[in-house]
C-alpha cells in the first residue's frame, strides 16, 4: 500500500464515528491533560497558537483564555464542521481546515502543537507539513510534536498506559471492556492493515533539520504514554551565503544528511 493511501485510510477513520475513547470520562480526561500540556509550554498571554489535529478541541477555552488566538486546525470535515458550529462567533478561537492554514501569513504563529497526529501520516506528508509549520512559525516560535511512536513502541504499551490512566481517574472497567471492543474494531483492523508510522530519534531530528528547524527529544512526553516521545523544534536561523563560494561559515555549518527511505521506522 502507498503511503498517500495509508493517509487517507486513516484519514477516513477519524472522520467518521468511532471508539477510541472508552468512554466520555476518558474523553474528558484526555482533552484535559492535552489542554494543561498546552498551558504549561505557552509562550505568554500574547501567544498565536496553532492546534494542529485538534479533534474535538473539548478544553479549546480554556487555552483560548491565556493566550491572544488559537487556530484550531482538522482535517477530518464531520469534526471540523462541529468545531466551527461550537466556536462561531468566539473573538479568540479559528476554526482552519489544511488549506486554510496554508493561507496565514508566514511568521504569524508562535506556538505549534501536534499531538498524536505523526503516526498516521505517510513520510512524505510529514515532510510538507514540517515545511508548512516552519515557515508559518515566528523566528522565535516554538514546534511541539507530541505522543510520537519509537520504533519499540507496542500495543500492548499502549494498552497499559490506558489500564494506568483508567485506575487513577475512575473508569478501569470501561477501559477494559473498551480494549476488549477494540480488539475486534475498526482501530485495531486498520492498525493491522494500514500500520503506524514510527519514528527513530535520530531520524526525526534529521526530518526537522532538513525543514529548517532544531529539534530536540524532550525528556518526557506530554500526555499519558510515557512509552510515548516528545520533540521541540524552533526555526533555524537562516545564515548568509558567504562571498567567494565555501568560505569558513560555509565548511563549518553541520547539515545532517538527508533521510534515505526506509530510514524511518514504519511499523504497526
Amino acid at each position: 500500500m502507498s503511503e498517500p493511501a495509508r493517509g487517507r485510510g486513516w484519514l477516513a477513520f477519524w472522520s467518521r464515528p468511532h471508539k477510541v475513547y472508552v468512554d466520555d470520562r476518558h474523553r474528558r480526561v484526555h482533552y484535559a491533560r492535552l489542554a494543561d500540556d498546552v498551558l504549561s509550554i505557552l509562550p505568554g498571554p500574547g501567544a498565536r497558537v496553532l492546534d494542529f489535529g485538534c479533534g474535538e478541541a473539548l478544553e479549546a477555552e480554556r487555552i483560548a483564555a491565556r493566550c491572544a488566538r488559537l487556530h484550531l486546525c482538522e482535517a477530518a470535515e464531520p469534526v471540523r464542521s462541529e468545531l466551527a458550529r461550537r466556536f462561531a462567533g468566539h473573538p479568540k478561537i479559528v476554526v482552519l481546515d489544511p488549506d486554510g492554514l496554508a493561507r496565514l501569513p508566514d511568521g504569524s504563529l508562535d506556538l505549534v502543537v501536534v499531538s498524536s497526529v505523526l503516526q498516521y501520516l505517510s513520510v512524505e506528508e510529514l515532510r510538507a507539513l514540517l515545511r508548512l509549520w516552519r515557515a508559518k512559525l515566528a523566528p522565535s516560535g516554538l514546534l511541539v510534536l507530541a505522543d510520537v511512536l519509537p520504533p519499540e513502541s507496542s500495543a500492548l504499551a499502549d494498552a497499559l498506559a490506558l489500564l494506568r490512566l483508567a485506575a487513577r481517574e475512575g473508569f478501569l472497567l470501561a477501559a477494559l471492556a473498551g480494549l476488549a471492543s477494540l480488539a475486534f474494531g475498526d482501530y485495531r483492523r486498520l492498525r493491522n492493515e494500514l500500520g503506524l508510522t514510527r519514528w527513530a530519534s535520530d531520524a526525526l531530528l534529521a526530518e526537522l533539520a532538513e525543514a529548517g528547524l532544531e529539534g530536540r527529544k524532550r525528556a518526557t512526553n506530554l500526555g499519558f504514554n510515557p512509552a510515548r516521545t516528545t520533540f521541540l523544534a524552533r526555526p533555524r536561523p537562516s545564515r548568509p551565503e558567504p562571498v567567494g563560494g565555501e568560505g569558513p561559515a560555509a565548511i563549518g555549518e553541520e547539515r545532517p544528511e538527508h533521510d534515505e527511505p526506509g530510514r524511518h521506522e514504519l511499523g504497526r
